[in-house]
């Protein structure tokens, strides 16, 4: 079944309206995001690339529950974890 494109662009325009959904559907060839394991919706804080998972990490404060943000990222790119002296691994 075809996707209707006014559907789709209405859905993404009541999620930018979300905490952390300002980059909703800014990503269409992207697959891999953190927003929602954030509380975020779908298709925001994408982590596909570690420059962009570095990113989310940085606007995670954004979501409804940065912690969500922060796990995804690191479960994805565990080199970004910081050791417990403040140093990355």
């Amino acid at each position: 079944m075809a996707y209707n494109s006014k559907s789709k662009k209405r859905r993404e325009a009541a999620a930018r309206k979300k905490p952390g959904g300002s980059n909703v559907g800014d990503y269409p060839n992207v697959s891999k995001f953190a927003g929602p394991s954030g509380g975020a919706p779908k298709g925001s804080y994408p982590i596909n690339t570690k420059k962009r998972a570095k990113s989310a990490l940085k606007l995670a404060h954004n979501a409804p529950n940065p912690a969500g943000i922060k796990k995804a990222v690191y479960k994805a790119y565990p080199s970004l974890k910081k050791k417990k002296n403040g140093k990355k691994k």
